[in-house]
């Protein structure tokens, strides 16, 4: 059972919303010879297994309609639930965040209020069950993910992070009493958390990191953080800081163990942490991006993730985030498609015939709707195998890596049909060509990913 929340939201918001790009425009109105149907019939005098197969599949009156924006019907793949919370955060996101993404990704400003908002409907940290989280499926947390993403990849990342890495981290890893004290605040977006694994000389080698935790010389029960961090989004207003580093104790059996630890901008006094923005960024400019600076920021010991040790540790937490970003990334590109099948129906050329009529044309948007669909059906069944506590690591890396360079290479094709236009941002899709060049690259290069999937 969803939540209040999420059900009344599902409620209000019922009735399948439209993004202001979608234009439903036959193709024959484009001047293109509509598809030629072929019925075909097979008669049985028998109970042969063709005689089966025919009634099977026997037409109920009219056929079914080809629809492009969902090519091979994956909406009839999700449950009723899946379905009204997919619409739930398909209308918050063309109404709510839409109208605001251009001048946000201009000025390159995230307003925190947002995660306020997502809180409010259920969002943040949806998979968990309790401590105020809606508790649905992996399905359902990928199509929230999807459905954010189609407006901004930025939005996505803000969301992801504070749902899959921070709280599903403390979801997996923490004590009862970081659960209690933590989950809920960032549940409802009043506490915002980040996510400190990557560092300045080690990216795709976080087992190399730098980053330290000392027992204080005096404190008992207190460690002392030492080391830097970078690329971290949401790190310059983070209240929560959930930071990797290796533990430097002799007397402990997890010394030179990388542990996670949980900071607290509050209890850190003045010199010993500082999250400065990343500014000047050339994609994912909607979302807030900086560094972690640690110069002997005390943690206390029961902030430490007391179950695990060692990479896995941030490893469970990113293919948690991996697989929103695989399914996220087909809603860019959806979007993609949309806004380049309307350009390509109105723009004409080349004695007034529109763009669309052309093969050209036609063969970039059939390819890129190939690979939404493909790579939607692939997240789809990699999210019920993960519900069904059946899917593997190399799973996860292979829709990540697949779909971030299909949603990339697909985005950089569609953009061409703009021509000069597409240098303005006011298309889009440009920004989608930004955002998703860096999708590809974080939590897990697309090539590492490949090393991983074989």
């Amino acid at each position: 059972m969803r939540p209040t929340a999420v059900r009344a939201l599902c409620m209000r918001f019922a009735g399948r919303s439209q993004s202001q790009a979608r234009v439903h425009l036959p193709l024959s109105q484009a001047g293109l010879r509509p598809d030629a149907k072929i019925a075909v019939s097979v008669q049985s005098a028998g109970p042969s297994l063709l005689g089966i197969q025919s009634r099977g599949f026997a037409s109920q009156g009219s056929e079914p309609a080809y629809d492009w924006e969902d090519p091979l019907l994956s909406k009839s793949l999700l449950t009723e639930d899946e379905v009204a919370i997919y619409e739930t955060a398909e209308k918050y996101a063309q109404e709510r965040l839409q109208p605001r993404v251009l001048q946000a990704y201009r000025d390159e400003n995230y307003d925190r209020e947002i995660l306020r908002e997502m809180g409010s409907l259920g969002f943040l940290g949806s998979t968990i069950e309790g401590y105020g989280c809606a508790g649905v499926s992996t399905v359902a947390n990928g199509l929230i993910t999807r459905a954010v993403e189609r407006v901004d990849s930025g939005y996505r990342s803000g969301m992801s992070v504070q749902s899959s890495l921070v709280m599903g981290g403390i979801s997996e890893w923490g004590s009862s009493e970081q659960k209690e004290r933590f989950l809920p605040a960032m549940a409802t977006g009043e506490l915002v958390g980040c996510f400190g694994l990557t560092e300045p000389n080690h990216g795709s080698d976080p087992g190399s990191m730098e980053a330290v935790a000392r027992p204080h010389p005096t404190q008992k029960d207190m460690f002392l953080l030492s080391g830097s961090k970078t690329w971290i989004t949401n790190s310059p207003i983070a209240d929560v800081l959930m930071v990797w580093a290796k533990l430097q104790d002799p007397e402990s059996s997890s010394n030179g163990k990388i542990r996670g630890f949980l900071v607290e901008r509050k209890d850190c006094p003045v010199g010993t942490l500082d999250t400065p923005k990343i500014a000047d960024k050339t994609g994912l400019r909607a979302s807030i991006t900086g560094m972690i600076h640690m110069d002997n920021c005390p943690v206390p010991a029961a902030n430490m993730l007391p179950t695990i040790e060692g990479l896995r540790g941030p490893f469970v937490c990113l293919n948690s985030a991996r697989y929103g970003i695989a399914l996220g990334v087909m809603g860019a590109l959806e979007d993609c498609i949309a806004r380049a099948r309307a350009y390509a129906l109105e723009r004409r050329q080349f004695k007034g015939n529109p763009l669309a009529r052309y093969q050209l044309v036609q063969k970039k948007l059939a390819d890129a709707a190939a690979d939404a669909a493909y790579g939607t059906q692939a997240a789809l069944q990699v999210g019920r195998l993960k519900d069904a506590g059946r899917s593997t690591p190399e799973m996860i890396s292979l829709i990540k890596r697949q779909n971030c360079d299909a949603a990339l290479r697909g985005a950089r094709s569609l953009q061409e049909i703009f021509g000069g236009n597409a240098v303005s941002d006011e298309y889009h899709v440009g920004r989608h060509v930004a955002n998703l060049f860096v999708t590809q690259t974080y939590e897990g290069q697309s090539d590492i990913h490949g090393e991983l999937c074989q």
